[in-house]
């Protein structure tokens, strides 16, 4: 049995096209206080150590399933961006993101019993363009609070890849799931078909 510790639209669609069979379940996992709590992690132990709090959250009512649990985190120069908290916050973060070069860095580890079996982190790198006010007030109007559901204020499966002049790194590892080694590491354990 193969559950999702995340109830995020996006990382279920991956799953679902990619032909695997789970259930999602929402981890109780504060994300903002977990980090708050650990100034000293790195972004990519911070994306790592949420993916794995979120999914032993999870396994500790499912024992006997493998968990699976995902985060990313967005990078810019030495500051971590956290999903902004509302259309205002988006706005100033796009602001400061127009024009820059940015990192998202992607973790997903599966747990077994409480215990991490596997994990990996991978790296993307964009650069945004300096887009127009214009076009920064009709993207806010149009993505509305879905602005607020992704690190970075946007979706690049959508129209946030409106905003990117360079994209470098695996498609998926942007979608915040590095989904290709997770297959293997799924087939490893046995949990899919080799």
């Amino acid at each position: 049995m193969i559950i999702l510790a995340s109830t995020s639209p996006t990382r279920q669609a991956m799953l679902r096209n990619a032909g695997l069979s789970f259930t999602s379940v929402s981890p109780s996992v504060d994300e903002r206080d977990l980090v708050a709590r650990h100034p000293h992690w790195s972004p990519s132990e911070t994306a790592l150590r949420l993916a794995e709090a979120k999914a032993v959250d999870v396994s500790t009512n499912h024992a006997d399933a493998v968990v699976i649990g995902a985060d990313q985190v967005l990078v810019m120069g030495r500051q971590v961006f956290a999903k902004p908290s509302s259309i205002e916050e988006c706005r100033k973060h796009l602001l400061e993101f127009k024009g820059r070069s940015h990192k998202l860095i992607a973790s997903v580890v599966c747990v077994r019993r409480g215990h991490v079996e596997w994990s990996h982190t991978a790296e993307a790198l964009l650069r945004m363009r300096p887009f127009s006010e214009r076009f920064l007030e009709q993207y806010l109007d149009q993505m509305g609070n879905d602005c607020l559901s992704s690190v970075g204020g946007y979706k690049v499966e959508g129209l946030g890849l409106q905003l990117f002049e360079d994209v470098r790194g695996d498609h998926f590892t942007i979608l915040g799931l590095p989904l290709i080694p997770l297959l293997g590491q799924l087939r490893t354990m046995g949990e899919i078909p080799s």
